[in-house]
């Protein structure tokens, strides 16, 4: 069976829902913020929903495939985070990119 250049982007899709449900948690275990935590466990459904899509697309429906591939990266996006206590002005991009946060004290 011939797959269309679309299942390349569901990968890419999945890869980046997987890849923010990781740093959602990494940022959970060195800060301890709730939001990150209900994120974190969010992101497990999401990616979960994103491998249906791509399961789909290897089934050949490409369109509903890439439809809940989207949805999770949609609603990935929705949880809210406490994005201004982690991250200021001086932060660079690389840093907000691998999830870098200073270690919280217990």
């Amino acid at each position: 069976m011939a797959y269309s250049y679309l299942i390349y982007i569901a990968l890419f899709g999945v890869a980046v829902v997987t890849y923010l449900w990781l740093r959602d948690a990494r940022i959970f275990f060195r800060t301890g913020f709730a939001g990150y935590r209900k994120s974190a466990y969010y992101g497990v459904f999401y990616t979960a929903l994103s491998l249906t899509g791509l399961l789909f697309e290897f089934r050949g429906y490409e369109l509903i495939g890439l439809g809940l591939i989207l949805l999770a990266l949609y609603l990935q996006g929705k949880t809210d985070r406490e994005k201004s206590q982690i991250w200021s002005k001086e932060t660079t991009m690389t840093d907000r990119i691998l999830g870098k946060a200073k270690l919280q004290k217990k």
